[in-house]
């Protein structure tokens, strides 16, 4: 099958766009035949699933997107409503263009394979239920491009109360699995997630670590007064010195005490966090508050990799474009005797491994494969993933 996969993370800069050729020999889709006797919990049939990376494309946001998305997090009803839609056609005519500029028509993609953008996120608490929800509308998709849709990954796991995420394992095992190797892939992303593979897929550990870009991004835009939107290659932090008490004080969020199956998002590590910060630590050197929140992100991901030991890390996502990160974050592994590299050095650009993992997601809801790994999101089973809008 060829299936265009399509990200926009919690860093909000932007959606990825992953054409990928994805097969298992029989490529047979269940529409008729979905059960969940059709999706045993031991054996799935992955393994002789061949993935293929064919072209890639990451479409940064227009500002004034980029602005409706930010007040979205906080906004009211209305404008989400309506950026679901406008989102939905800026992912449309953004495939419309892909597939133009590689020589391409809607009717030789079997797929669109849409995460969406993630607006708010509710892991489960105390026994209750929790909710997720992203936008970017699959029928808006569907209808301008004529190619199927999958969509909302995410709710299905968490209706059968799980975390709803980390949802790429699955993909990481496929891609990076290798005998002898324990490795571990970290993605840097608004929020950072860490998956350790075991010897086999039920073996695999997975969660959100807690903040990757996050805080960065939201410091920087709210002190240059959206002047600027990131810390470009970590040179802010570079100039900046360590504010400790800080730091110690971040450390002890409760989120990093919890112990996996675990997610979070910008409603922990946000807006609201920068502005409680702000308010509390008046005055402090904008330089010296972007290098310790990067040192909250590097002390957090090497945290919780030193705790599974894996041999190599692969280190992926849009924050491995901060120089600084990745150097701080390599030395304090080489420190623990684990040694990393990035994503690139194995023939995958770090933006396009995400919008990779959904395709492949999508993938597995049309062959009628569960996409969730209970042992990760804390499910109480294997589920069909996703939502199918047909054109």
């Amino acid at each position: 099958m060829r299936i265009i996969g399509l990200m926009s993370g919690t860093s909000h800069d932007g959606v990825d766009l992953a054409l990928a050729d994805i097969t298992d020999g029989r490529d047979r889709v269940f529409f008729r035949s979905w059960s969940r006797s059709s999706l045993p919990v031991r054996d799935r049939g992955i393994e002789n699933i061949s993935i293929r990376l064919l072209k890639h494309l990451s479409l940064p946001y227009p500002s004034r997107l980029r602005k409706e998305i930010s007040l979205a997090f906080v906004g009211d009803t209305r404008r989400v409503c309506k950026l679901d839609f406008s989102l939905g056609e800026f992912f449309a005519d953004g495939i419309l263009a892909f597939l133009e500029k590689e020589g391409l028509t809607p009717s030789e993609i079997d797929a669109v394979s849409s995460h969406g953008q993630t607006i708010h996120h509710i892991p489960p608490a105390r026994g209750r239920m929790g909710a997720t929800l992203q936008i970017g509308s699959p029928a808006v998709i569907a209808e301008k491009t004529g190619i199927l849709t999958v969509s909302d990954f995410r709710s299905r796991d968490m209706a059968a109360g799980g975390e709803g995420a980390p949802l790429v394992p699955v993909t990481d095992y496929l891609l990076f699995r290798k005998r002898g190797l324990r490795r571990g892939i970290l993605n840097i992303g608004g929020i950072a997630n860490l998956t350790v593979l075991g010897k086999d897929l039920h073996e695999t550990i997975a969660f959100d670590t807690g903040p990757g870009n996050a805080l960065i991004d939201e410091a920087v835009k709210t002190l240059s007064r959206g002047r600027m939107s990131f810390d470009r290659d970590g040179r802010l932090a570079e100039g900046g010195r360590v504010v400790e008490p800080l730091l110690d004080n971040l450390r002890k969020h409760r989120y990093f005490r919890k112990r996996p199956p675990k997610s979070t998002g910008r409603e922990l590590f946000g807006r609201r966090m920068i502005e409680e910060i702000l308010e509390a630590w008046r005055g402090i050197d904008r330089a010296d508050l972007i290098r310790t929140l990067s040192e909250l992100t590097v002390w957090s991901v090497t945290e919780a990799i030193t705790r599974y030991r894996p041999d190599e890390m692969i280190l992926t996502g849009g924050g491995v474009r901060n120089g600084f990160l990745v150097r701080r974050i390599t030395e304090e592994l080489s420190v623990r005797g684990i040694s990393s590299r990035l994503i690139d050095s194995l023939g995958m650009p770090a933006e396009a491994k995400e919008a990779l993992s959904f395709a492949v997601l999508g993938y597995l809801t049309l062959t009628g494969r569960a996409g969730n790994l209970p042992s990760v999101t804390g499910a109480e089973g294997t589920r069909l993933l996703g939502s199918i809008t047909f054109p």
